[in-house]
C-alpha cells in the first residue's frame, strides 16, 4: 500500500468515525428532548392529581353536608308525620 491509499483509507475510516459519532449525538440529542417531553408530562400529571385531590376534598365535605341536610330532613318529616298523626287519632276520639 502506497501513501495516497494509506491516507485514502485513513481519510475513509474517519469519516465513518465521524458519521458514527454524528449519529450518536443526534441520538443523545433525541434522548434527551424525549427525557424533557416526560418530565412535562409528569409535571402536568403531578398537576391534574393536585387538582383531582382538591376537588375530591371539595365534592366529599359537599356530600357530607348533603348527608347531613339530608337527615335533619328526615327527622323533620318524621316529626310533621307524627304531628299529623296525633291530630288524626285525636280527631277520631
Amino acid at each position: 500500500m502506497n501513501d495516497g491509499q494509506t491516507i485514502d483509507a485513513a481519510a475513509r475510516r474517519l469519516t465513518q468515525a465521524l458519521d458514527a459519532l454524528e449519529a450518536a449525538v443526534e441520538r443523545r440529542h433525541e434522548a434527551d428532548r424525549t427525557e424533557a417531553g416526560l418530565a412535562a408530562q409528569v409535571q402536568a400529571l403531578g398537576d391534574d392529581r393536585a387538582r383531582l385531590a382538591d376537588d375530591l376534598d371539595t365534592v366529599s365535605a359537599r356530600a357530607k353536608s348533603l348527608e347531613t341536610a339530608n337527615r335533619d330532613v328526615i327527622r323533620r318529616l318524621d316529626l310533621a308525620m307524627q304531628s299529623i298523626r296525633n291530630v288524626i287519632e285525636g280527631g277520631d276520639r
